[in-house]
């Protein structure tokens, strides 16, 4: 499988009317601080929206969206599976904001640590944690020979468990006044 085609900010703010934009970020992630226009389809549930993202493909091109690149990286093979055509915003959120762009910030939305930084505090905490409880209790090494192996797994398929674990909490979900993922998908099939 070939990589998705991958726009700089400078090329994708050139051009943005021009697409749907879809943000794949945990709904936390997504409402503090997003792409402007962007629709949040969390790339846990990208599976559900592939017919609404195939009718709006229909009528022009999807840019994919996240924190850094990777999940949108993956959103993209995921819909090219589909035969879906999507292209994907190199660095993502955190490059569009680094260049100067704005970010649509909702009434009510609320900083949140991107997903990656979450697994690596969590990970982290989780070896240290294994390794100063093996001192008195040398099983829980294990702990820490866990979480490494877990991480070596995420390096190689490119996925990561914890971040899917992590999104699920209630600080990375959105605030009740934001959209449901219902609502998005009619919003992309009308």
């Amino acid at each position: 499988m070939t990589s998705p085609v991958s726009l700089s900010p400078a090329q994708a703010g050139a051009r943005l009317a021009e697409f749907t934009v879809i943000d794949v970020r945990a709904p936390g992630e997504y409402a503090s601080g997003h792409v402007p226009g962007a629709l949040n389809i969390p790339l846990d549930r990208l599976h559900e929206a592939v017919p609404a993202l195939k009718s709006a493909a229909a009528r022009g091109s999807l840019l994919v969206v996240c924190a850094s690149g990777v999940r949108s990286t993956r959103a993209c093979d995921i819909l090219a599976a589909a035969d879906i055509d999507a292209v994907t915003l190199s660095g993502g959120t955190s490059a569009w904001e680094g260049e100067g762009r704005d970010l649509d910030r909702p009434a009510g939305g609320r900083a949140t640590w991107p997903m990656d930084r979450q697994v690596r505090l969590a990970a982290g905490s989780l070896v240290v944690a294994g390794l100063l409880a093996g001192v008195r209790f040398p099983a829980a090494r294990w702990l820490a020979a866990g979480i490494g192996s877990g991480l070596v797994v995420s390096a190689v398929t490119n996925t990561c468990g914890m971040a899917a674990a992590l999104s699920k909490l209630p600080y990375n979900r959105a605030p009740r006044s934001a959209a449901n993922l219902d609502a998005t998908l009619d919003a992309l099939q009308s």
